[in-house]
């Protein structure tokens, strides 16, 4: 034992020297080889960075090998760098086949960088989203309708990849819908999972479009059993959501030019269900049907000169409404793509109340 712990001192404290040093130089291709592994070395993370490396580290155990072979003559470096470069190749083929087994479609790849790599999600989950839509892109011709107001059930949701698809209701332009954004998030969100519906918009193909659709219940089933996925649409759905109400913010102008902001609470009575025309109408109503209050006759004294009777007072006035005009759309300073707001200086407490931006802001 004392021997052994003799050696090993004699190994870490004094160590043997070298007798002499090389006067000539290695030759150059263990210098090369050694360039190429620090080169190598330099790559990046993800699957990309693992080629680059371990391509450039087999071309150095090569060069390391030949070295072995050739100038230092020493089996043990020759079959170490072989074994090396064989380790190397190996990896290379596993991470070949992995990069060929997640290739997608050029759609579904260009779908991963634009929403998912930003957000940093991985491949694998990625591939569960795409294998529940059958990884199957579908088309829409000019004019033909993905969705018509009143008809068409709610029993998929569908993201736009190419193309440009026009939203209205009742014949009056809503919004578009570009390319990466979902057709019909609003009526996702408004349908619980046992519930059903039919969209209160038509969906309209204003060019060639191209987009992909998740069936109803096989998303539900997935959102289930993946929480991951399902906070990731949900994400994604708000976003999108909320992209779509600032679109039409920005096409709701006043009578004034003065743009409306639908986060205020002024706005309350003009977006509320009931209309101008049916409120005044509901209070003609009830002023028309409600009777008169009794009035009892005057007592008078009888005096020399008698009084003239009192005319009883008149009763309450009915109320009468006309709606102004519309002023042109260039003085509203609206587009075709823009809702203009009737007058809506009748509703009290409303915006219109108010006769510029910053009286309202007081």
């Amino acid at each position: 034992m004392s021997s052994n712990m003799t050696r090993w001192d004699q190994i870490i404290f004094q160590p043997p020297l070298c007798e002499g040093w090389k006067e000539t130089m290695e030759g150059a291709t263990y210098h090369l080889a050694g360039c190429i592994v620090l080169i190598g070395y330099m790559g990046g993370s993800g699957i990309f960075g693992s080629i680059y490396i371990f391509s450039l580290l087999t071309v150095g155990f090569i060069c390391y090998a030949l070295w072995g072979w050739l100038h230092a003559c020493g089996l043990d470096i020759f079959v170490w760098n072989l074994i090396l470069v064989l380790a190397c190749l190996l990896q290379l083929a596993h991470l070949v086949y992995q990069l060929r087994k997640d290739t997608f479609l050029e759609e579904f790849d260009l779908l991963y960088k634009m929403l998912c790599q930003p957000l940093q999600v991985p491949l694998d989950v990625y591939k569960e989203i795409v294998k529940c839509c059958e990884e199957q892109v579908l088309s829409l011709a000019i004019d033909q309708d993905y969705a018509v107001e009143g008809k068409t059930p709610i029993d998929r949701l569908s993201l736009l990849l190419t193309g440009r698809v026009r939203v209205s209701q009742d014949g009056q332009f809503l919004h578009y819908i570009f390319p990466y954004q979902f057709m019909d998030s609003p009526e996702w969100e408004s349908l619980r999972p046992s519930e059903e519906g039919t969209f209160q918009v038509t969906l309209t193909a204003e060019t060639d479009c191209s987009f992909i659709s998740w069936q109803r219940n096989r998303l539900y089933l997935l959102l289930a059993k993946d929480r991951y996925i399902a906070r990731l649409f949900s994400v994604f759905l708000g976003y999108d959501i909320s992209e779509k109400l600032f679109d039409l913010n920005d096409k709701l102008f006043a009578k004034f030019g003065l743009r409306f902001d639908i986060r205020l609470p002024s706005l309350y009575h003009v977006l509320g269900p009931a209309s101008a025309d049916a409120e005044m109408e509901k209070a003609q109503g009830e002023h028309e049907e409600s009777p008169v209050p009794f009035q009892s006759s005057p007592t008078f004294v009888q005096t020399s000169a008698s009084a003239p009777p009192v005319s009883p007072p008149p009763g309450p006035a009915a109320l009468t409404y006309t709606k102004a005009p519309r002023p042109a759309s260039d003085q509203l300073g609206e587009d075709s793509t823009s809702l203009v707001l009737e007058d809506f200086a009748e509703l009290s407490g409303s915006f219109m109340d108010y006769v510029s931006e910053g009286e309202y802001m007081k």
